[in-house]
């Protein structure tokens, strides 16, 4: 997992959030937060049902290690905002708060009593990091991490994506969002900050848009040294864009390098995947270390 260093700056020393988001944006960007040094507190809904185990967020109940990670050093209470008990807890928790942190659609925000305008004349000095799915109008949509990439030409064939793309993307725009609203109360009230998972996705595309990834482009398959190749007892990612890495590889496979048309000959290609797949993966591990190429072997 990625963590904080021991010498890790803490820009939110003394910000306070409160959370209300569920599954994965919201508390992955709480997560940042509490790790950039701010005092974060989530409210969750009380649990459905009796059962032992289960939490009033479904990735508590369905992945209790990834819940654990991500709620680790935040305080968790539940309160159900459909009460009024629950909207005191809030509100209590809001009146000490410099950013709340939502990722409900904007009609669910009405039903709580809590759209913007209310909030803000309620607590003018608290932003707001909304969470939606889609912006503007596109807001009351449903969707989730792979419609959204799906929408951005990001998801190959029958396959599910590695990892959640899009979630992960928008929780560091919801923290970015966070660092936003903290510099800009210097101008005397709260901030409203509408974070979209799909326009998170549709940045993560942005190399892909601009033809960068396309299929033979240079970073897509089409340079040599930027390939997943065969190797005699796996794979390897092979990384060897600049000159100077693409020289060492090229030596490595008996391939003339003169310049980078060498590199996206399909001659060049051919010759250094007939290379790598003489090459066992502790092999190429060896080369890469004593002629430093960025590669990476897998099974």
């Amino acid at each position: 997992m990625v963590s904080p260093t021991r010498n890790s700056p803490r820009p939110l020393k003394g910000i306070r959030i409160v959370s209300l988001s569920l599954n994965l944006p919201g508390p992955a960007a709480l997560m940042r937060c509490q790790q950039m040094g701010a005092s974060c507190v989530k409210l969750e809904p009380p649990p459905a049902g009796a059962a032992k185990g289960l939490s009033g967020d479904p990735m508590g109940s369905y992945n209790r290690a990834a819940y654990e990670t991500l709620h680790k050093g935040i305080r968790v209470a539940v309160a159900d905002l459909k009460s009024d008990t629950g909207q005191k807890i809030l509100h209590r928790e809001l009146a000490k708060a410099d950013v709340l942190l939502t990722s409900f659609r904007p009609s669910a925000m009405k039903k709580l009593g809590m759209e913007w305008k209310l909030l803000h004349r309620l607590f003018p000095m608290l932003s707001q990091v909304a969470i939606v799915g889609a912006p503007g109008k596109r807001a009351e949509e449903p969707g989730h991490d792979l419609t959204y990439l799906a929408e951005n030409d990001l998801v190959n064939a029958l396959d599910l994506p590695p990892t959640l793309y899009a979630d992960m993307a928008g929780s560091l725009a919801a923290s970015e969002a966070v660092l936003q609203a903290v510099l800009m109360k210097g101008q005397g009230k709260g901030q409203l900050i509408e974070v979209a998972l799909s326009q998170a996705a549709a940045y993560l595309a942005l190399p892909r848009t601009w033809g960068l990834t396309q299929t033979g482009a240079a970073v897509g398959g089409g340079h040599a040294g930027y390939r997943v190749y065969a190797c005699k007892d796996g794979r390897v990612a092979l990384a060897a864009l600049e000159p100077h890495f693409a020289k060492a590889v090229c030596a490595a496979a008996h391939v003339k390098y003169d310049n980078i048309l060498t590199m996206l000959a399909p001659q060049t290609r051919q010759a250094i995947a007939g290379y790598l797949q003489t090459m066992t993966r502790e092999a190429l591990e060896t080369l890469a270390r004593e002629k430093d190429i960025p590669l990476h072997t897998l099974a």
